[in-house]
């Protein structure tokens, strides 16, 4: 199984995500190819709202940036793992900006997807993802379930399933490595 790791850390240096990312990374590399990229040592411009990518060169973004990189290594994937420390109660700036630069894999026609207006896949086979996060000191529930609606949202327009949340304060990298290996 190949696996892309899409770290939206925003701190540089040794702290404690990118640690546990590390371990999670090497208990994966085990028994799938990984693919782990840090956005913070990357350039990622914000989508623009151009929609080049939609109608003047469909399915190729105008922004001459790192993501070409991130969308090739994405959808050669069979899970996708968005990893971030929550920040203000969301996933960080970084992650939600390389997020907003996938409606360049989806097309602009609309199709009906579970009763809602979704758009219409771009590419036969999506992979889907999991989310890694690192709690705030003041996390809670409500917090938690924000972050679960909007990603389980993208996962539905982006035609793949959401398989997992998992937080660095309570599960270990072995458990979430064991999980991905019997999805």
């Amino acid at each position: 199984m190949t696996i892309t790791i899409l770290n939206g850390n925003m701190q540089t240096g040794e702290n404690g995500f990118d640690s546990f990312l590390q371990n999670f990374e090497i208990l994966l590399k085990k028994n799938h190819a990984v693919n782990h990229f840090k956005l913070n040592q990357m350039d990622i411009r914000q989508c623009k709202g151009c929609w080049d990518c939609w109608w003047k060169t469909p399915g190729i973004c105008s922004i001459k940036d790192d993501m070409p990189r991130i969308f090739s290594a994405a959808m050669r994937s069979d899970i996708l793992i968005f990893a971030s420390p929550l920040m203000v109660g969301f996933t960080s700036s970084l992650l939600k900006k390389m997020t907003d630069r996938f409606v360049t894999l989806i097309h602009p026609y609309i199709i009906l997807n579970e009763g809602e207006c979704h758009h219409r896949k771009r590419y036969e086979k999506y992979p889907d993802f999991g989310l890694l996060i690192e709690k705030e000191h003041d996390t809670d529930d409500d917090d938690m379930a924000i972050v679960k609606d909007i990603y389980d949202r993208f996962a539905l327009n982006f035609h793949c399933k959401l398989r997992f949340i998992r937080t660095t304060d309570i599960d270990k990298p072995q458990d979430i490595a064991y999980e991905i290996d019997n999805i």
